[in-house]
Parts: structure tokens; C-alpha cells; sequence
């Protein structure tokens, strides 16, 4: 089975900040970080690898030559190759630009079963790219996958997660599934496998080793713009109460029909 995860480096959301002025993200000096629900693709990838023979997992990512580290960190894991789509022509790239460039790339390494992509990123949350880039190969796609029943000769079966349950699907392969959190949980990096993964050679490419036209790629291809980026206002301070159960449960229910709320 040959397997393609497909994740991005975003900055460390707990370090983030917004500039006051232009309303947009401050990254410098921000740490990055593999995307959580990537690594939980990932998780998902290696995990039949450990259990099916002669199962491949290839790790493709699109973003600054720094995005090295990260596919460093997925190879430490367990992944066999790493692959990076990086020019200055891919930047400015919205889903629509990125998906299509990442197309490109699947089609670069070769013919693959599942494509294994985390549900969004955390640092534009919108869940867009893995079904976008199933859109352009032209495979069935999957969201919000928690759990894989099973897998048959063609056909992979799963649960997808819903507001208030989940429901189960078996899809047609090759496809691409996007992983939500509750799927697994991502294993560390041991010292031989960070050892064997500094050994192995990152394959880069530009946009000069894709069959790709420099009008799909990049801000010119991305439809979609950014009107402003805020943060929301900080609530109030909440209120503690103290005493007895009896007590505390009176102050709680007239407050709250002071508030109108009862």
C-alpha cells in the first residue's frame, strides 16, 4: 500500500498575536509547528504501516525551506520519504492556489491508495485543502475521520464523525481521508529514528519541476481574500461564589434572575 500524508507547518497559536494597526498575524519570532490534526494524519499513515507489509509513507508539505524541520520531525516518527513544494512563487497561496500545487506534488511522487490529510490547519481553519486536492485528482474524499473499520481490496471503510454521533462510509481507493483529533493519538520521535532521519535527503521542488503554469500557483491564482484578521474582545471576569451548597445554589439562581436569565 503506498500512502501520501499531506502536512503544513503553521506557527504555535499560543504565540501568536495580531498586529493592532494592519489587523494581521505577527509571525515573527513565532515558534511553527507540524499542524496538530496533520500529525494525527500521520499517526493514522503509520499506523497501517504497522500493520499491513509493504506499506510506504510519504509525507508532502508546501511552504518555506524552514518547513524542513518540520518533515524532519515527520520522518522521525516513522515516514519513508519527504517531499517539499517551496518557491517564492507558491506564497500568497489561499486554498484554491494551494490545493492545486499540491496536486501537482501528488502527481510528482507517483500513483498512491490513500491520501491522509489533517480535517484543517490551525492557522487558517478552513478545512478546504484535503477535500480541494481529492477535488483536483479526482478521487472520492472522506472529512472528519475518527476511526477506520476496515480495509478491503478496494475499498477502505470508515467512521466519520458528526455533531451528534458519526456516521460509516466505504469509499472507493485511492481517496483522500482528513483526520480529526479524536482518530488517534501521535507517537514520539525515538533517538535512532531521529538519528536515521537527518540521513535521509528532503526532496525539494519548485515550480519549474511541476507540470503546473505559473498562473495557478501562488497569490495570483488565490481567489480568495482577507478583509481583516482581529481578536475578539476579552470577557468579563468571572465571579466566584463561596459557602455552603445551599448558599451558593440561592446566589447562583437570583443572579440569574437578575440577569433574566430564570
Amino acid at each position: 500500500m503506498k500512502i501520501i500524508v499531506l502536512a503544513k507547518q503553521v506557527p504555535d497559536t499560543n504565540e501568536v498575536k495580531i498586529d493592532p494597526v494592519k489587523g494581521t498575524l505577527i509571525r515573527e519570532g513565532v515558534p511553527s509547528i507540524l499542524n496538530p490534526d496533520d500529525a494525527n494524519a500521520l499517526e493514522a499513515a503509520l499506523e497501517l504501516k504497522d500493520n499491513i507489509p509493504d506499506t510506504s509513507v510519504s509525507v508532502l508539505s508546501m511552504g518555506p525551506p524552514q518547513a524542513m524541520y518540520m518533515l524532519r520531525e515527520c520522518l522521525s516518527m516513522g515516514a519513508d520519504a519527504a517531499y517539499l513544494l517551496s518557491s517564492r512563487a507558491f506564497g500568497g497561496a489561499d486554498t484554491c492556489a494551494t490545493s492545486t500545487t499540491l496536486a501537482e506534488g501528488v502527481k510528482k511522487i507517483g500513483g498512491f491508495d490513500i491520501i491522509f490529510a489533517g480535517r484543517q490547519a490551525i492557522d487558517g481553519d478552513t478545512a478546504q485543502v484535503g477535500p480541494q486536492t481529492a477535488q483536483r485528482l479526482g478521487v472520492p474524499s472522506v472529512t472528519y475521520v475518527r476511526k477506520i473499520r476496515e480495509i478491503k481490496e478496494k475499498t477502505i471503510v470508515v467512521e466519520r464523525a458528526l455533531e451528534d454521533g458519526y456516521e460509516v462510509i466505504e469509499v472507493q481507493m485511492p481517496c483522500v481521508l482528513t483526520a480529526i483529533k479524536e482518530f488517534n493519538k501521535p507517537r514520539y520521535m525515538s533517538i535512532i529514528q531521529i538519528e536515521e532521519a537527518y540521513k535521509k535527503e528532503i526532496v525539494v521542488w519548485d515550480e519549474h519541476s511541476l507540470d503546473i503554469s505559473p498562473d495557478d500557483v501562488g497569490l495570483k491564482a488565490s481567489p480568495t481574500q482577507v478583509f481583516r484578521s482581529f481578536t475578539p474582545p476579552p470577557k468579563g471576569a468571572g465571579e466566584m461564589l463561596t459557602g455552603t451548597l445551599l448558599e451558593m445554589a440561592t446566589a447562583l439562581i437570583a443572579k440569574l434572575t437578575e440577569k433574566h436569565v430564570l
